[in-house]
């Protein structure tokens, strides 16, 4: 059985709620507000869906008059056919394209990204689709509106926002089929499945201010979308004690970033006064536990260590890890029902899925 997905959270404009919803007081006006969808036609027309699609692709079945009647009004409203829904429906394109987003150090293998390829790789199964893996860099852009606009897959799963996410909108505003593992924007015109970031920090934090902590470190690039939010809830959690945040204790770095044991011994060797550490990811809060440990600052004893995203190896670590939790099987799945969504032309949506502390050995008392 598939797993359940939890609350969805609609979009902040106008795209986010049903076009059944509301009157299109005329073409102009809905044209101006959002993309417009083949429903639109239909209402405007009025006539069935399949009217229209079978218009827009010239099927002798529908009278000439009607046809010429629908292509119109579509060209009036610069409503452009989805190439990936069309290619679907007629079953000549079983593939979706999934690109992982990230700089030149991070890779594939990174454990969080694959518990969500591999949960969306099952999913696109159980459709009788296969996947397109692929990683770019921001050199390599471009490549990602290539693989849509060549026919070579129906849509994209894209993981990752990074800053990224102006060049997603302009993706989604072409056309293009997409669903997006990242932080719920609330400007986003393309469907987004992500964790509660700002909750997450808040209850890390929170945690580590109840187990006595008062000079809290944060590991996280604030400029990417995820990591702002985990240090708003930080911060919040911060004041809400009356403590002011130190930015001497918040170190950047990228997630996936390969030399972040080095980032790690450069911020320990300014001898900061800190006595816990919330990292942004799981994959930094084991390098600074293992950093610590050398440099013999006993974990939890001396410094309280928390991560996030809950990676399997979490709990088997010497101590085992406390981290925020994200599930990513039911993150995989949503991924694929919103991009099956999308290229339906459905009304977007997102999902943001609940932060959940597990509390481990790296916080005890």
């Amino acid at each position: 059985m598939s797993p359940r997905i939890p609350k969805q959270i609609p979009a902040a404009d106008p795209l986010s709620s049903s076009v059944a919803d509301k009157p299109v007081p005329d073409a102009r006006s809905a044209a101006g507000k959002r993309r417009v969808q083949m429903a639109d036609i239909a209402r405007m027309a009025g006539v069935s869906l399949s009217t229209v699609s079978r218009s827009l692709s010239g099927s002798s079945l529908i009278p000439e008059n009607t046809r010429q009647r629908i292509t119109e009004l579509a060209r009036s409203l610069n409503y452009q056919v989805n190439i990936g829904a069309a290619n679907l429906r007629k079953r000549d394109i079983q593939t979706v394209g999934v690109v992982i987003l990230g700089d030149s150090m991070q890779t594939i293998s990174d454990p969080f990204i694959l518990n969500i390829l591999g949960a969306a790789a099952d999913a696109l199964d159980e459709r009788g689709m296969s996947l397109l893996l692929t990683r770019l860099n921001p050199q390599r852009q471009d490549q990602m509106a290539a693989m849509f606009d060549s026919g070579q897959v129906a849509g994209l799963i894209v993981i990752g926002q990074l800053t990224w996410h102006d060049y997603l909108n302009e993706l989604a505003r072409r056309g293009v089929p997409m669903a997006v593992w990242g932080a719920c924007l609330p400007d986003a015109y393309y469907p987004v499945v992500g964790g509660d970031n700002a909750t997450g920090g808040y209850l890390a934090t929170r945690h580590l201010l109840q187990q006595g902590a008062r000079r809290i470190g944060f590991f996280g690039d604030i400029s990417h979308p995820e990591a702002a939010l985990r240090h708003q809830g930080y911060a919040r959690a911060l004041l809400e004690a009356g403590l002011e945040p130190d930015p001497r204790l918040h170190q950047s770095f990228l997630f996936g970033d390969r030399r972040i044991r080095q980032v790690i011994d450069m911020w320990l060797d300014q001898g900061l006064d800190f006595d816990a550490i919330f990292a942004s990811a799981d994959i930094a809060a084991i390098s600074l536990i293992g950093a610590l440990n050398e440099r013999g600052i006993e974990v939890p004893r001396q410094v309280r260590v928390v991560g996030y995203d809950d990676i399997a190896l979490a709990a088997y670590l010497h101590p085992s890890l406390t981290s925020i939790r994200q599930p990513t099987g039911v993150a995989g799945r949503a991924l694929v029902e919103l991009l099956f969504e999308a290229i339906a032309g459905l009304p977007r949506r997102s999902v943001m899925l609940p932060a959940e502390l597990v509390v481990r050995d790296s916080s005890a008392a």
